[in-house]
């Protein structure tokens, strides 16, 4: 009986130790956004005050109508959607087919091609920013649309393949063999039966995609010069009343803008980001 009581006391420590720890981790994570979000809706002169004030006194939308009238921020936001979009439908219909072909066709060549995709993942951006500056601006795609897709295209190519292909490789190939002898063809296989199997693992990397491609800044601040996204956007906001003092206000609301549609797309797919990177990331 002693002993009954002693392990129910080390487990419920052990519960409580673990809430706690929780909570304390939460917190970290968590108080810097709301710190963000309460300092987009505080007026300037308040935002330096002491005492501190963790609830402002006179909440406002001043910096986020400023951003609107003043900054462009609606063509920010539609730039950074139609490059963001586009680089999404792209890169997972194109990756998807990589995939399957890295899964179910092996030979050496085939292996090699995929060892140097992945391997590119490790190369950092700033090693190949200049010849792909002098490429683009010998091309004409520097400071263009179609240029920034493909350079969005390419950052996001290796992890998507990498979980895609390991994800095709743990579908058994006797569902296509069925299929092949009921008649199908090589593209009904594929489209028919391997792609609809693969929407958990697409629907991951397409979040992780857009997570990416929202947070990338080097891409648009070094390739281009007129359009505008709004990870860029952030570092060119205009000085107001002091020409020496940072406008943290409208950092903190274009912050919060930038991060709004990340925070809502990881609460809500959650479960499919975690499931999808449990079933790709087994084999490697």
């Amino acid at each position: 009986m002693k002993g009954n009581n002693k392990y129910k006391f080390y487990r419920g420590l052990t519960v409580w130790g673990r809430w706690i720890l929780f909570a304390l981790v939460s917190f970290v994570i968590l108080f810097p956004v709301y710190w963000i979000f309460i300092s987009s809706i505080t007026p300037p002169g308040e935002l330096f005050k002491t005492p501190i004030d963790y609830l402002p006194d006179h909440p406002t939308l001043e910096s986020y109508t400023f951003l609107v009238e003043n900054v462009g921020l609606l063509e920010k936001i539609g730039n950074t959607v139609l490059i963001v979009g586009l680089t999404l439908v792209i890169s997972t219909v194109f990756c998807a087919m990589a995939a399957y072909g890295f899964a179910r066709f092996k030979s050496r060549g085939v292996g090699i091609a995929f060892a140097f995709i992945v391997a590119t993942m490790l190369i950092p951006e700033v090693v190949t920013a200049r010849p792909l500056y002098e490429f683009l601006r010998t091309v004409q795609l520097y400071d263009t649309y179609p240029g920034l897709i493909i350079l969005y295209i390419s950052t996001v190519i290796p992890f998507t393949v990498l979980i895609l292909k390991n994800f095709v490789g743990e579908i058994p190939v006797s569902l296509e063999e069925a299929a092949s002898i009921d008649g199908a063809t090589f593209f009904q296989r594929l489209f028919q039966v391997v792609l609809p199997l693969m929407k958990p693992a697409i629907a991951t990397v397409c979040i992780i995609n857009f997570i990416t491609c929202l947070n990338n800044f080097f891409t648009p601040l070094f390739y281009s010069n007129g359009i505008q996204v709004l990870s860029v956007a952030i570092v060119q906001l205009p000085l107001r009343d002091n020409m020496y003092g940072v406008p943290w206000d409208l950092v903190s609301a274009m912050g919060w803008i930038i991060l709004l549609p990340i925070i809502i797309f990881v609460a809500v797919f959650e479960k499919q980001i975690m499931d999808g990177i449990m079933a790709g990331g087994v084999k490697a």
